[in-house]
């Protein structure tokens, strides 16, 4: 199909990757536009949530050039394959998996792999990772990135796993580049409830608590 490619200047408007985990497809695209309307502009499917390939060709099929659109928990080269066919513009892994990596390079789609040590984080950035996962950021806290920046001030890392409205800032003032936020972000209830406007109204609180951040 015919994708728009990601757009790096749209992250960078609001450096957060959405994380969609089991949400179906009518509950996704009913949370849509209070998504959008609160500024956010990058979301991830994950593969294992089930129908992951028709959500994403449903967002692409009405949001495609508004939203960045991926495919997260892509853990293996079945996975990309998937991923590839439904139109992601781009791809998030929970782990460094050489080939999925090398596919990905090869056909110039980004790519955020998931990684812990340092040695994982370099080898990762060295083989093309457009910005690297540091996962589960929140079980060792801000000052893991902001030490991390020390020997790898060049390597853009993005803080995922526990992310909240509480800690987020505290993330990005450490250096993170970007956060990956889920179920913190997407309330199971609100979303359950059709609570479209309790939903667009966290949304907003989020939104306004990174605005300040350069």
């Amino acid at each position: 199909m015919n994708t728009p490619l990601y757009s790096n200047e749209k992250f960078e408007q609001m450096p957060v990757v959405g994380i969609i985990r089991n949400f179906t497809i009518e509950q996704v695209m009913g949370m849509m536009p209070s998504y959008i309307e609160a500024g956010f502009t990058t979301i991830e499917v994950t593969m294992n949530t089930p129908g992951a390939k028709q959500i994403i060709e449903s967002l692409l099929e009405k949001y495609k050039g508004a939203v960045n659109i991926g495919a997260g928990t892509v853990c293996n080269e079945k996975d990309l394959e998937v991923a590839i066919e439904s139109g992601a513009q781009f791809i998030v892994t929970p782990i460094v998996n050489e080939e999925v990596m090398k596919k990905c390079k090869q056909q110039n789609l980004p790519i955020f792999p998931g990684a812990l040590t340092p040695t994982e984080i370099y080898a990762a950035w060295t083989m093309g990772a457009t910005m690297v996962k540091v996962f589960p950021s929140s079980s060792f806290g801000p000052g893991y990135i902001k030490e991390l920046k020390g020997p790898f001030d060049q390597i853009k890392l993005m803080a995922v796993g526990g992310i909240s409205i509480d800690n987020c800032m505290d993330f990005m003032n450490a250096g993170a580049s970007g956060l990956g936020v889920g179920s913190q972000f997407f309330d199971k209830k609100m979303i359950q409830d059709k609570n479209w406007t309790g939903l667009s109204e966290h949304f907003k609180l989020f939104a306004n608590k990174l605005k300040g951040h350069k």
